[in-house]
């Protein structure tokens, strides 16, 4: 698999990230802050699952299947090494 087919899944992992960093959005508003994080996991859920089993690294493989989603985001900004 190549890492332009992995890059919509760096930008929702890089999404998910800054929207657990957004405090001032938990803290002003702890509904819609779950609301955002709740979506893009499922964005997240939906490319990892638009992804052919078969053709990933195991242990990228590993990262999605146990939702290490820092250490999946690492290994695809790594080139997947």
């Amino acid at each position: 698999m190549s890492s332009p087919d992995l890059i919509p899944l760096a930008e929702a992992l890089r999404e998910r990230l800054a929207v657990i960093a957004d405090h001032a959005h938990r803290d002003r508003d702890q509904a819609a802050h779950l609301q955002r994080l709740i979506d893009v996991s499922g964005k997240i859920v939906g490319l990892i699952n638009s992804l052919s089993a078969q053709e990933l690294d195991p242990q990228f493989r590993h990262y999605l299947e146990k939702k290490s989603y820092d250490k999946a985001l690492a290994w695809i900004e790594s080139g997947g090494a």
